[in-house]
């Protein structure tokens, strides 16, 4: 990751942690419960969760891991997640500053790795998941839930701008046949998958990342004169405001070849 765009980062989420604790969207749903589901039948000793942010995967797998570390690149962040861990009689769980691309772990030492709603904010894809396949164990799994990329170009691009105006460190959504490329070019087989629709409430989407009026306004602008087909794709609920919209969530399960 660039220092540039780490610092981006740094700058998006360090004054926003306490807004993700908070998160209802963040806290639960079907992504999560099926991720555990899928984590608990590996019944893992060691787990890694990257990017971790206000910390709730994290605390859904120290139920059933051995340890827990959770690895983020903003230490508010980090910071945030050990408080809603420790609060929650969380004892087996370490956290680490460290950035996805260079993990600070030896080789294998990991069952499991978990990466939830994150990995469309890292600089490049490809590096993290090589660094992801060396840190697992042979036969180890990684578990992942992001944004779905689109195939349709252009409305994969009128939702990239439509987050990159809410948050620029947004990077890009990766389609689901660029995703299984990846994997399968670090050396990870995807095993099962998963795409789910999550529904976006508007205020809470924009007010997390702490948009100005100004910049609010113009990004309603923009969404409202948008090509029809772009505000249906997404199902934006637009009347005197916009209320919410909905976008897709791919989840997949890859083991280490």
């Amino acid at each position: 990751m660039s220092d540039a765009h780490t610092r981006q980062v740094q700058h998006q989420f360090g004054s926003a942690a306490a807004a993700y604790v908070t998160s209802a969207g963040h806290a639960g749903g079907e992504d999560l419960d099926r991720l555990v589901a899928w984590g608990r039948s590996a019944a893992p000793r060691r787990v890694l969760d990257l990017a971790a942010g206000g910390g709730h995967t994290a605390l859904a797998f120290a139920g059933f891991a051995r340890q827990l570390t959770a690895l983020d690149l903003t230490e508010p962040m980090l910071h945030a997640a050990r408080g809603l861990l420790h609060e929650r009689g969380v004892a087996n769980a370490t956290f680490v500053a460290g950035d996805v691309a260079t993990l600070p772990f030896a080789d294998g030492s990991f069952d499991l790795v978990t990466c939830r709603l994150a990995a469309h904010h890292f600089a490049d894809l490809g590096p993290a998941v090589r660094e992801v396949q060396r840190v697992l164990r042979s036969g180890g799994s990684l578990l992942v839930v992001d944004i779905l990329g689109h195939d349709d170009a252009e409305l994969a691009e009128f939702i990239t701008t439509v987050e990159r105006r809410r948050d620029p460190s947004h990077v890009r959504a990766y389609r689901a046949v660029e995703w299984k490329a990846i994997l399968r070019g670090a050396g990870l087989t995807v095993m099962d998958s998963a795409v789910l629709s999550k529904s976006r409430p508007w205020d809470d989407w924009t007010r997390r990342m702490r948009m100005t009026d100004t910049a609010q306004r113009e990004l309603e602008s923009f969404i409202r004169s948008a090509p029809e087909r772009c505000r249906e794709a997404f199902a934006f609920r637009v009347g005197d405001r916009i209320e919410s919209f909905s976008d897709r969530l791919l989840l997949l399960r890859a083991e280490r070849d």
